[in-house]
């Protein structure tokens, strides 16, 4: 994980944890395909790393302004597409790695960069943040934005993003279920490491197959959610880190997980 080898983002590890920084503040971290493509590796290495959680942040006054409109306005109808298959590759990258992932937000999250919040397994944000679809009020619709984001929100409040555009302010963004905290910006890193290294307790092995599954099942029907996490939790019972965690608490010690 050497930062030398990035020119739009920053990686830094600090014991089992890593933070990744979009690192152009002179676009407003604005989602080039380099920037995308970036990020997609620097996920892809530290998911196959030893890890424990993974924090998003930025560099700069704004989180992300969302998709690089200099490409955007060059770009013919085969490269629009290609560009959103990159952005829709980098959410789908968040939510299938290993690690917990957390984005630590400030500044504004608008359009994609709303979407990396959304698309992210947790967030906290600072009361200076907001977010927000503003396609709704412009000439090109915040569609693939709103998969994400619809998904954190519900319909009504979702409609709501992505017919008027409006940005979101960080305490109604938490109770909309888009960030799960709302703190002062100088609590913000505090806030957020604290919230990993709760997320991050318990077996790594387990932790990982159990957001695989959270995923797998949020968007089925009850029934097909109910059979499927029944089936995945009866065969993760007989894993070593099952087996650990069940004899610590009846033998009232500390786990030791297995290697």
């Amino acid at each position: 994980m050497d930062t030398a080898d990035y020119e739009c983002i920053l990686v830094e590890r600090d014991d089992g944890y890593v933070t990744v920084t979009m690192n152009r503040p002179h676009r407003r971290n604005a989602l080039s395909s380099a920037h995308m493509r970036e990020l997609i590796a620097a996920f892809e290495e530290i998911g196959a790393s030893d890890a424990l959680g993974i924090t998003l942040a930025a560099n700069g006054p704004v989180f992300s302004a969302g998709h690089d409109f200099a490409e955007v306005a060059a770009a013919d109808h085969a490269q629009a597409r290609e560009l959103l298959r990159t952005c829709t590759h980098l959410m789908r990258t968040l939510q299938s790695v290993p690690q917990v992932v957390i984005a630590r937000v400030h500044g504004l999250a608008t359009a994609a960069g709303c979407q990396l919040v959304a698309s992210c397994d947790l967030a906290v944000a600072a009361h200076s943040a907001g977010f927000a679809a503003p396609g709704g009020k412009g000439g090109w619709f915040c569609h693939t934005p709103m998969v994400a984001i619809s998904r954190n929100i519900g319909r009504k409040r979702a409609m709501e993003m992505a017919l008027t555009g409006d940005v979101v302010d960080a305490a109604t963004a938490a109770e909309w279920g888009l960030v799960n905290q709302a703190v002062p910006d100088d609590k913000l890193h505090q806030a957020t490491r604290d919230l990993l290294e709760r997320a991050t307790r318990g077996g790594p092995r387990s932790k990982a197959l159990g957001k695989q599954a959270m995923y797998a099942q949020l968007d089925r029907p009850e029934s097909d959610a109910y059979t499927y996490a029944l089936e995945v939790m009866a065969a993760s019972s007989q894993t070593p880190e099952a087996r650990e965690g069940v004899a610590a608490f009846l033998e009232k010690r500390s786990p030791s997980w297995p290697t």
